[in-house]
């Protein structure tokens, strides 16, 4: 066997009560034998097989009365301290006036000397000494066994606590994925009915190769939004690469009557936002400004870092009449696009974001939103999400 796997063995044996009180009864005891054997029968030149006789035989005596001596300890153990205290002392003066009767015998038994009972103090005060040590190692190493105890009793319950914590996390974790998803996923069949109510008018017009390319365009953008998950997050600079492939679609609706005005600086550029973020509000904007308005509109776009926030401010001409600003700014006004973006960054974000909705004296919405400054250290990882939109 290989001295690890008896180290094992050892410790694990050890571990039982019973075979770790025998172990230390013996280590004690040995100890006090070895401490006689040096202190008296060496120093008074008293080696003899008589007198190794007695080290060993008062030794094993000692052992057999310290078992009274430990069921007493263990019997009071839940008493008060004091009457602990006084069981304790009697029965350490009571064992040790016995043991110490019958060592002075075994002496004189084996050593053939009479005139040793004249010494029986000293004798005495050795046993009691003897006995108050081993009283002090049982408590020591009782209390030792009940703090370890207890501090398994803790490791076991901060395991649990951890462990359902973990499972909390995760259940949260689930729930607000599914939130998420659930809010992402509402805003896509809106926009996907007006493209293809689009692409039916183009080909009832028999513009065949207009409604081919809305097509291609459409493709392309599912295609974007399909491969990204909604809790994903993307260097704005290809978010706007994403949003160019809505435009593409809205301008072959539209024409010249969708103008845009986009100003990004440097800085905004690397900074990251939740996938497909804006679509919905240029949506909307497409939807009350631009198809309300025989001219048309300009929607614009800003974005600039600020006091280590992304900022991005929407806002489109409006149609200039007929408009409702109360229902607007309630969020209710433009459909659901709205209402989902705020719900959507209060699951990512908590309440570390800004959404702010203006209404202009035009009518038209300016939309602000503020992020913590998030930026990308992958840009592979970009190039990879942004790679999804080129199919052909």
């Amino acid at each position: 066997m290989s001295e690890h796997f008896l180290q094992q063995k050892f410790n694990s044996t050890l571990e039982k009560p019973i075979y770790l009180f025998w172990f230390l009864q013996l280590c004690f005891w040995s100890f006090v034998s070895l401490i006689s054997l040096v202190s008296l029968t060496l120093w008074y030149v008293q080696i003899d097989v008589a007198h190794l006789n007695h080290t060993f035989w008062q030794s094993v005596v000692g052992i057999v009365f310290s078992l009274p001596l430990y069921w007493v300890f263990m019997r009071c153990w839940n008493s008060p301290i004091l009457t602990r205290v006084i069981i304790s002392i009697t029965s350490v003066l009571l064992i040790s006036f016995v043991w110490t009767a019958i060592r002075v015998e075994l002496y004189i038994r084996l050593t053939g000397t009479d005139e040793i009972w004249s010494q029986f103090g000293g004798w005495y005060f050795s046993s009691i000494f003897i006995y108050f040590c081993w009283a002090g190692f049982f408590h020591g190493i009782r209390y030792y066994q009940l703090l370890q105890f207890e501090h398994e009793i803790m490791l076991k319950k901060e395991a649990e606590a951890k462990t359902e914590q973990l499972k909390r996390l995760s259940a949260q974790s689930v729930a607000r994925d599914a939130k998420i998803k659930m809010l992402r996923y509402q805003l896509n069949p809106h926009f996907l009915c007006n493209t293809l109510n689009a692409i039916n008018s183009l080909i009832e017009s028999e513009l065949a190769e207009k409604a081919q390319r809305m097509t291609v365009q459409l493709s392309k953008f599912l295609r974007y939004s399909l491969d990204n998950d909604p809790d994903t997050k993307i260097a704005l600079e290809f978010e706007l690469k994403a949003l160019e492939l809505y435009l593409e679609i809205e301008k072959t609706r539209f024409g010249e009557r969708l103008q845009l005005d986009f100003e990004i600086s440097e800085a905004a550029k690397s900074a990251l936002i939740p996938s497909l973020l804006l679509q919905p509000i240029i949506e909307n904007s497409m939807k009350h400004v631009i198809a309300q308005n025989e001219e048309g509109g300009i929607i614009s776009l800003w974005a600039d870092v600020t006091d280590n926030m992304l900022v991005l401010e929407l806002s489109d001409t409006g149609c200039g009449k007929g408009v409702d600003r109360n229902k607007i700014k309630s969020k209710t006004g433009r459909g659901v696009g709205l209402r989902n973006i705020d719900e959507r960054l209060k699951v990512l974000y908590t309440d570390n974001y800004a959404f702010i909705i203006n209404v202009k004296p035009s009518g038209g919405l300016k939309t602000t939103i503020k992020l913590p400054l998030e930026s990308q250290d992958e840009p592979d990882i970009v190039n990879q999400a942004y790679n999804s939109m080129k199919v052909s």
